[in-house]
């Protein structure tokens, strides 16, 4: 859940650039957890960024630049896991995950438990690249399609890879500037440098922006991002 920080982070950084409500599409959902980033804050340097109150806030080792303050209208959002989690009758079953001396760790979950359970998103069981297929068929109209994963590609099959890249770069040849596409990726690479690398794709334009590198569990973002 603390990986919501770069979630946060995109999501003002995409509402500075574009200016529309954003309909989110996560893979690998789970829970749900990250699904709800715009209901948390993050505290970036100096910069507080997210709603107030917020259900929680995340202070990351922030290093880099600070985001746009531009706070982001989710229009809608729904998930796709093989065997997404209840966040509130699995609720037990995720605090199990932390170490029980992480009290920190172990309320922050809470509450994020309960604002999911609270509001509910549709997580579908489904295979991601059949989701993928029907979630890009029918682009929603004055709205920036998000499609984010957060460290879950590489539990994915290299052809189901494949096929997600493939279906992105055919729905981003048919976007338009009022139904544009963007893709937030957070995932390990081959490179010897620490922590998940930040990409981010846009479409029309097939434009690709480095965001930077975090920590796989969100305890420190190194954001190089552009402005928007």
């Amino acid at each position: 859940m603390r990986r919501s920080a770069i979630l946060i982070a995109a999501g003002h950084w995409l509402t500075a650039r574009y200016g529309l409500p954003l309909t989110l599409s996560e893979l690998g959902a789970s829970a749900g957890l990250n699904l709800i980033w715009d209901r948390y804050a993050l505290e970036a340097g100096n910069t507080r960024l997210g709603p107030d109150p917020a259900v929680i806030t995340l202070r990351p080792d922030w290093r880099g630049a600070i985001p746009p303050q531009a706070m982001p209208v989710v229009a809608a959002r729904s998930g796709v896991d093989r065997n997404p989690l209840n966040p509130r009758s699995d609720q037990l079953r995720l605090l199990a995950y932390l170490w029980a001396d992480q009290t920190e760790r172990l309320h922050r979950t809470r509450l994020a438990c309960e604002e999911a359970a609270r509001l509910a998103s549709p997580i579908d069981r489904a295979d991601a690249v059949d989701w993928l297929a029907q979630r890009l068929a029918n682009p929603p109209a004055e709205s920036l399609h998000l499609v984010f994963h957060t460290v879950v590609l590489q539990y994915l099959p290299l052809p189901a890879q494949r096929q997600v890249a493939s279906l992105l770069e055919t729905a981003g040849a048919r976007a338009t500037p009022k139904t544009p596409l963007a893709h937030l990726s957070m995932e390990a690479d081959d490179t010897a440098e620490p922590g998940a690398a930040l990409h981010l794709r846009l479409w029309p334009g097939n434009v690709k922006i480095p965001l930077g590198r975090c920590d796989f569990h969100g305890r420190w973002v190194d954001w190089q991002a552009p402005p928007p």
